[in-house]
């Protein structure tokens, strides 16, 4: 089987950043830093700027002020790779599995450019690293959630990414579905990519996680898990005392 190519001595620099949306401070000063090989959670409740710091990273919303650093990584030749939220996702629309493989390798070579054997050897590569080759010809709309999903991070893998961005890739997803995603996940990080994954259950992924980055619109904290999930920061990210057996 093919190798897919990226670079893996990529980093990520966040340095206060601060996002405006329509006069509401959605983030403030938000600071830290991603090194390759990682796989960071960012977690946090509703409304805590999760997405907007996807969308400011991808460089789909404008920062107020402070900075994105991307190292060694180019957004404008795919090597960002950002799988949204599933409601932001129009699932009628009639594609098959492959298509939307294929449109990575379309970002990442420019939609002018006719896709050749290479291209679709590479797709096939991406397709069987997810367990999803036997369902190439499958609309999208026959798939489980846990499969879209999956579809997303081998598109993400035909772009060549090195950072990937999975806004709430688990919800709505079975925990065999999880399983495989996280086995695909870890599989990338130890390859050395960057691998952000918001997330509200902290209970079944915190542990996976290198990093956990806590978000409530600042960074109430960052670290190894065992170091930030602390009663303290879930109370401040919450507002409540948290458990983390899940009871709150």
């Amino acid at each position: 089987m093919s190798h897919i190519p990226y670079c893996n001595d990529a980093s990520m620099s966040l340095q206060d950043v601060t996002v405006e949306l329509d006069g509401y401070m959605a983030l403030s000063n938000v600071t830290f830093d991603v090194d390759a090989g990682t796989l960071m959670g960012v977690v946090g409740p509703n409304g805590a700027g999760k997405s907007t710091l996807f969308n400011a990273i991808a460089g789909l919303l404008p920062v107020r002020q402070g900075s994105v650093t991307l190292n060694r990584v180019d957004p404008r030749r795919g090597e960002l790779a950002y799988v949204p939220q599933r409601d932001s996702v129009n699932w009628r629309f009639p594609v098959n599995v492959m298509d939307v493989v294929m449109m990575g390798r379309c970002c990442r070579l420019g939609w002018l450019r006719r896709p050749g054997r290479k291209d679709r050897e590479l797709v096939k590569t991406c397709l069987c690293r997810v367990g999803l080759w036997d369902q190439r010809t499958a609309p999208m709309t026959e798939l489980s959630g846990g499969q879209r999903q999956r579809v997303f991070v081998a598109r993400a893998l035909a772009q060549e990414a090195s950072v990937l961005l999975l806004d709430e890739a688990f919800s709505g997803v079975d925990a065999g579905a999880r399983e495989i995603l996280v086995e695909v996940l870890q599989a990338l990080r130890d390859e050395g990519r960057i691998v952000l994954l918001s997330t509200h259950d902290l209970n079944n992924l915190s542990r996976r996680f290198d990093q956990v980055l806590c978000l409530n619109r600042h960074v109430c904290a960052c670290g190894a898990p065992s170091q930030v999930l602390t009663p303290e920061v879930m109370k401040e990210l919450y507002g409540f005392q948290f458990s983390m057996n899940g009871e709150g």
